[in-house]
């Protein structure tokens, strides 16, 4: 459990600063940086929760990373050099993130049901 939590926090971290340097240095989509890079925004907010390990905010979040792996997808496709190489790393890293926030859920509801009594008829 606490390895996939690490697992995630790194991934979630890498994503959050691979998305802020592609659209403000690395491959922008207009010179001089983009208002992409507020795309990194969304990331910020389970940030605190998954390192807080809070199921909950795992549960969400798995889902909330998916628009991140249809963009790079999206752009791995369309976009030429750097840019294409920028937006496979970013379905790498969502990838990484989505499936340690599941391995974490079910590492976390097995653990409840561990401690939970059973309730009574």
């Amino acid at each position: 459990m606490r390895v996939t939590q690490l697992i995630a926090s790194v991934s979630l971290i890498a994503l959050i600063f691979l998305c802020v340097a592609w659209e403000l240095w690395l491959a922008p989509v207009r010179a001089g940086g983009s208002a992409l890079s507020l795309k990194a925004l969304p990331l910020l907010l389970p940030l605190f929760g998954v390192l807080r390990g809070k199921r909950y905010t795992y549960q969400w979040s798995s889902m909330l990373v998916l628009a991140y792996f249809a963009e790079g997808v999206v752009r791995g496709y369309t976009e030429t050099g750097w840019a294409a190489y920028l937006a496979r790393v970013e379905v790498l890293l969502a990838l990484v993130y989505f499936v340690s926030a599941i391995l974490f859920i079910r590492a976390t509801r097995t653990a409840d049901r561990a401690t939970t009594p059973p309730h009574a008829a």
